[in-house]
């Protein structure tokens, strides 16, 4: 089974075209290590919650958006030798001294999959 990467962060409404920007140059750096697939995805319907939400789990301001991403790998071996490869990567230490969000509001994490169910 496939290996995800999941990443919430606010990023200032304003500041979409830079995000993306960023976010394609990365996405191409990530595939050269074996990510199969790359997802950023701007939120539209992301209601506030009145005990959690993803708002409140990454202290979304005003003038911000959530916005959810995620990788997919082929196995968490595959994943952990990829991201390390990304991290050593000169051009991904370049694209986040401009990363257009605070960096430290970003949640992340890795996760088995455990259902992948595709419509034909």
């Amino acid at each position: 089974m496939s290996y995800v990467d999941g990443f919430v962060v606010a990023v200032p409404t304003a500041k979409m075209e830079p995000y993306k920007d960023i976010a394609e140059r990365a996405s191409k750096v990530f595939v050269e290590y074996g990510a199969l697939h790359i997802a950023e995805c701007w939120g539209d319907d992301v209601p506030e919650g009145k005990l959690t939400s993803f708002p409140m789990a990454v202290k979304c301001e005003q003038d911000e958006t959530v916005v959810l991403s995620w990788i997919v790998w082929p196995s968490k071996e595959v994943r952990d030798a990829g991201m390390a490869k990304v991290m050593d990567d000169p051009r991904m230490a370049e694209a986040m001294k401009s990363a257009p969000f605070d960096t430290k509001r970003m949640i992340f994490g890795g996760f088995r999959t455990i259902v992948d169910h595709r419509a034909d």
